[in-house]
């Protein structure tokens, strides 16, 4: 899908004030709905996505399966708000021996599974607005031994509101960051693979004692 496109900066994938933000999205709603409405904390319109399971109500993108995003910047951000629900997120990509690996995130997990084809891990949000941020070229070195090539697929699931997701080459600092991409109103900075890699670690020591 951007395979082709001169990559560097940021590169936005949803923005919620935007006049079509699902443009390269689709959309699951079974016992739920994924909305625009106004979040009363920043006063502006976000994507909201709630259900009663987290498995049926979710937004993937790109809208065709048979399409993949080819987007090689190796960070992904999204700005999402905490609703205190089950919450989880996946991104797949693809990495130099040409496998396509998937990472999933949830704040209902407590502990990192590394398998062949999959790394699921617990992810804590604060209360209200939050940034996550997700080192993949490092996570997939850390997790797999391997290095990340490019994103291919991201599924945001229920129940969380959204403002928006983006990719970019490096960590921007708040000064840094155009003004469209600020939230201007305290908002907590979440390091996912900082957490992760210590849990990678150990589960990967303790397969070592167990052999």
């Amino acid at each position: 899908m951007f395979k082709n496109t001169f990559q560097s900066g940021f590169l936005s994938i949803l923005y919620s004030i935007g006049s079509k933000p699902l443009q390269i999205w689709d959309k699951s709603i079974r016992n739920g709905h994924i909305k625009r409405i106004t979040d009363q904390d920043i006063l502006s319109s976000v994507l909201e996505i709630m259900g009663t399971n987290v498995s049926t109500n979710f937004i993937t993108a790109p809208a065709d399966p048979k399409e993949t995003l080819g987007i090689k910047l190796p960070f992904l951000v999204m700005i999402i708000k905490n609703l205190k629900k089950y919450f989880t997120f996946e991104v797949q990509v693809l990495d130099d021996k040409n496998v396509r690996r998937r990472f999933r995130a949830s704040n209902y997990q407590s502990t990192t599974r590394v398998k062949p084809f999959i790394c699921t891990m617990p992810m804590r949000l604060d209360e209200g607005w939050n940034q996550i941020q997700f080192n993949l070229s490092d996570f997939t070195r850390r997790a797999y031994a391997t290095n990340y090539i490019e994103t291919l697929r991201v599924q945001i699931h229920a129940n969380c509101r959204i403002r928006r997701i983006y990719f970019s080459d490096r960590l921007y600092s708040e000064e840094e960051l155009p003004p469209e991409f600020k939230l201007f109103l305290p908002i907590q900075v979440i390091y996912i693979f900082y957490q992760i890699f210590q849990y990678v670690i150990f589960f990967q020591g303790q397969n070592k004692n167990n052999s």
